[in-house]
C-alpha cells in the first residue's frame, strides 16, 4: 500500500509542477485534463500525509516511552494513536480501490411504468420527483429529454440529463425495477396494490468516447406532442434517431429547435451503443455487472416502496428504513451511502 502511495504522491507533485508551467496554462485542453486528473487524487494525497504525520507522532510518542515522568502520557498516547492509524490505514485502502472510469460523468436516466397500468406510470412519476428533489439537494441539474405521460398522470416513459459533480458515482446504484405497495387513488375499497417502474442509469458519454457513422443513422422528424409550450408543438422539431445496426431507437421532443433536439437524441443514443459495445467487448464485465450493487438488468428487483408503513427496502442490502415520506422528498443519502459501503466492502473482500 505504501508504494502506492509513494506513486500517487510522486504523480500528484508531477501534475502540480507541470500545471505551474506557462505552456500548460495557455493550452487550455492540456490544463483542463491535468487538473481534473489532479484533482482525483487530492483526497488520497491528504488522507496519506494524514497518515505520515501520524507515523511521526507515533515515533515521537515511542521516544517518550523512555521518560519516566512522561511514560504514562506517552503510552496513552500511543495508543490512540495506533487507532488513528487503523481508521486511516482503512480509509486509504477504500481510496485506493480501482475507480469506475464513468464515476465523474453525468448521467442519463430513463424510467418506465412497468407493471400495474395507470399507478405505474403514477409511480414513475414519483420517481422523476424524487429523483429531481434529490439532485437539487446536491446541487445538480435536471433536463428533460424525452417524456410520456401516463393517460392519468406520471409518466409511461420519461428520458432526462442530470449535470453536476459526479453524479453517476451516487445514482449508477438506482438501475432496476422499482416496486410500490400502495392504495391506488383509483382504488374504492381501500386495497394495497403493487406496481412497478423500471429506472435505467447511464454514463453521459462523450465524442471522444464512441464515434457512430452517419450511414448508420435513420433520423425522423416529427411534430412535437404532449406538453412543450407555444412554438414546440406548431413545428416539425421532434427527433427520432434510429441507429440501424442494433435498430436502437431514442427520441427527443423537448427542445423548440430540431438542431437542439436531434443533439439531446445524440447524446443518448452514445450512452445506449456505449453501454452495449462494453458488453460485447468483455463478457466478464456483464458477469460483474450482476454481482455489483445496482448494476444489474432492469428486471432485478432492488427496492420497495410501502406506503401503508411508510417503510422502504433496498433488497440488495436488507436495508430498511421506516421513513418512505422522507426518501419520497429526496432524502437518498442514507440509502446511498449504504450501497457505496457495501459496494466497497464486496471489492476490499475481492468479491
Amino acid at each position: 500500500m505504501i508504494d502506492r502511495l509513494e506513486a500517487t504522491l510522486a504523480r500528484y507533485n508531477f501534475l502540480t509542477e507541470e500545471l505551474s508551467k506557462p505552456e500548460v496554462l495557455s493550452d487550455v485542453k492540456k490544463m483542463t485534463t491535468l487538473s481534473k486528473e489532479q484533482s482525483s487524487l487530492t483526497e488520497i494525497i491528504e488522507k496519506y500525509k494524514e497518515y505520515k504525520r501520524i507515523q511521526e507522532d507515533i515515533t515521537e510518542a515511542k521516544e517518550m516511552l523512555n521518560d519516566k515522568e512522561m511514560a504514562s502520557f506517552a503510552k496513552e498516547e500511543l495508543s490512540n494513536l495506533q487507532q488513528q492509524k487503523e481508521d486511516v490505514e482503512k480509509q486509504l485502502e477504500v481510496l485506493l480501490l480501482p475507480k469506475d472510469p464513468n464515476d465523474d460523468k453525468n448521467i442519463i436516466v430513463e424510467i418506465r411504468g412497468a407493471a400495474g397500468g395507470d399507478e405505474a406510470n403514477l409511480f414513475a412519476g414519483d420517481l422523476f420527483d424524487m429523483y429531481c428533489r434529490y439532485a437539487e439537494n446536491m446541487g445538480w441539474k435536471v433536463e428533460i429529454i424525452n417524456e410520456i405521460e401516463g393517460t392519468s398522470g406520471g409518466y409511461s416513459q420519461i428520458e432526462f440529463v442530470i449535470k453536476g459533480d459526479s453524479v453517476y458515482s451516487k445514482l449508477k446504484y438506482e438501475s432496476g425495477t422499482h416496486r410500490v405497495q400502495r392504495v391506488p387513488t383509483t382504488e374504492s375499497q381501500g386495497r394495497v396494490h403493487t406496481s412497478t417502474a423500471t429506472v435505467a442509469v447511464l454514463p453521459e458519454v462523450e465524442d471522444i468516447d464512441i464515434e457512430i457513422k452517419e450511414s448508420d443513422l435513420r433520423i425522423d422528424v416529427y411534430r412535437s406532442t404532449g406538453a412543450g409550450g407555444q412554438g414546440v408543438n406548431t413545428t416539425d422539431s421532434a427527433v427520432r434517431i434510429t441507429y440501424l445496426p442494433t435498430n436502437t431507437v431514442v427520441t427527443c421532443q423537448n427542445e423548440r429547435s430540431q438542431l437542439k433536439n436531434k443533439e439531446r437524441a445524440m447524446q443518448v443514443l452514445k450512452s445506449k451503443i456505449y453501454e452495449d459495445l462494453q458488453k460485447q467487448q468483455n463478457a466478464q464485465i456483464e458477469d460483474e455487472r450482476r454481482s455489483k450493487i445496482g448494476t444489474g438488468d432492469r428486471a432485478e428487483k432492488i427496492r420497495t416502496y410501502n406506503y401503508p408503513q411508510n417503510r422502504v427496502t433496498d433488497h440488495r442490502i436488507n436495508l430498511t428504513i421506516m421513513q418512505l415520506d422522507r426518501v419520497m422528498q429526496g432524502k437518498l443519502d442514507e440509502i446511498i451511502e449504504a450501497l457505496i459501503n457495501e459496494d466497497q466492502r464486496r471489492k476490499l473482500a475481492g468479491e
